[in-house]
């Protein structure tokens, strides 16, 4: 952020703390600002948030990192935090209450039994869900109208809810029975071309506002799927009868999809997604020190392998030229497999039982790919070195350890994910282990076969 942006978002903060109207910032900026005022001075980062109104500052203290957040929690006062949620959309407040939760239980009762029970009641409902569950992502604010109800008497309805500033964000019309059940879903934009006098039932036949809708319970990857297939703004959500319980928007799925993105890539760069977003660099230190200090000991194991052939390194140097080599194409091809696999699994494409087509592909791919850079490295190895049989004994090195590259590169993330672990987490460590220790295991001892014995 440029000091012009940050003065200007700074005056800007200052008009919304004066209740001035029509003031364009997103959440996101004030968080950024306020994480810099936060470093420079804490003072005015605590008379910020206590000041800001509560509709806005609850959307800011969702985009801050947990840390910054947990420290603005403490040094707000319960009255606030209650304005807070009561502010939120169901989903974000839920997110809330729990992070509270986890900060300070004492303070969490006491904000929740400060609320409204309507509120009450709608955290209870989405609180019963599991975070990897639709339910868990689901607001329970829609706009609902029976099959017996005239279109003009939901579209006053309507009106009246949104001056009251009870919804927001709606953009289509759900149809329920008497019975709750959901029976047709109608975008707003199509609900204003037909006869104000005319009653649901009488325009619900039309296929096209047949509901696409989630179970509550489904698993979020396949809300994600139809999201992605029927490429749908928001979706219904229902309980196993089919009666509508909410809607889940594309905006908190893209949230999500990015989150678990960003999540696998540190993590499988062996860094954890909360610890990076946060300044502290003791903290971020901690963090990255863990995987390092594991790192090294699988470093260790591969410095044994290599220890148990010392004798037929000292009498053979040329394979002390040429091991980082072996290492890096295993390492390199084990990687690939990893990440294309760790993503199918990210996306619901596979699971442990239907796996087996991936494991043969990747396998397949490391084991052409070995014997292409196979016939490579041989010729270099014979020209470089003067010595057809290297050139051997690189070659089917290679061609080994691609394969167990491919093989274990697809293997790995599927048995944590069995394990009921984070495929993505520990997966590279783990397989760099075993390209190095095959890799090495190979090459040496097949030097020591065929060019010492």
């Amino acid at each position: 952020m440029d000091k012009f942006k940050f003065k200007l978002i700074g005056e800007k903060l200052k008009a919304i703390i004066m209740n001035k109207k029509d003031i364009n910032l997103s959440p996101s900026e004030i968080a950024s600002y306020l994480k810099k005022i936060k470093k420079k001075d804490e003072d005015l980062f605590y008379e910020y948030i206590k000041k800001l109104p509560s509709d806005i500052l609850g959307e800011v203290l969702l985009e801050f990192p947990e840390s910054l957040k947990e420290d603005a929690i403490k040094h707000l006062p319960p009255q606030k935090l209650k304005d807070i949620i009561e502010e939120l959309e169901s989903d974000d407040a839920v997110d809330l209450i729990k992070d509270i939760e986890e900060i300070d239980k004492i303070l969490e009762r006491k904000v929740y039994e400060s609320l409204s029970e309507e509120d009450k009641k709608d955290i209870q409902k989405l609180s019963i869900y599991e975070e990897n569950q639709a339910g868990a992502y689901m607001q329970l604010e829609v706009f609902e109208a029976n099959i017996d109800e005239t279109i003009e008497d939901a579209i006053k309805r309507l009106r009246k809810l949104k001056e009251e500033e009870e919804l927001e964000n709606i953009q289509q019309v759900y149809v329920v029975d008497s019975d709750h059940h959901l029976k047709a879903i109608i975008p707003l934009s199509d609900l204003i071309t037909f006869d104000f006098k005319k009653k649901f039932k009488d325009i619900i036949k039309d296929s096209k506002f047949e509901p696409i809708t989630v179970r509550a319970s489904e698993p979020i990857e396949d809300v994600i799927k139809k999201f992605e297939d029927y490429d749908l703004p928001v979706i219904a959500v229902v309980d196993d009868n089919g009666k509508l319980l909410g809607r889940i928007t594309s905006d908190d799925i893209i949230d999500l999809i990015e989150e678990q993105a960003t999540e696998q890539i540190y993590n499988l760069a062996g860094v954890e997604d909360e610890a990076e977003e946060e300044d502290d660099i003791k903290i971020v230190t901690k963090k990255r020190a863990w995987w390092l200090f594991v790192n090294l000991w699988t470093a260790i194991l591969a410095s044994i392998v290599i220890g148990l052939f010392d004798e037929t390194i000292q009498k053979y140097v040329a394979l002390a030229i040429l091991m980082p080599i072996v290492a890096s194409m295993g390492g390199n091809a084990g990687t690939q497999s990893l990440t294309v696999v760790v993503r199918k699994l990210a996306i619901g494409q596979i699971d442990w039982d239907n796996a087996k087509d991936a494991i043969i592909k990747e396998t397949l791919i490391a084991l052409f790919n070995g014997l292409i850079f196979a016939i490579v490295m041989g010729v270099i190895a014979w020209i470089w070195f003067n010595d057809n049989l290297l050139g051997v004994v690189i070659a089917i090195a290679m061609v080994i350890n691609l394969l167990a590259a491919g093989f274990f590169g697809a293997v790995i993330p599927l048995l944590l994910k069995k394990a009921g672990a984070d495929p993505a987490v520990g997966s590279s460590v783990v397989l760099t282990t075993v390209t190095d220790v095959v890799g090495f295991f190979a090459f040496l001892g097949l030097a020591k076969i065929i060019l010492i014995n």
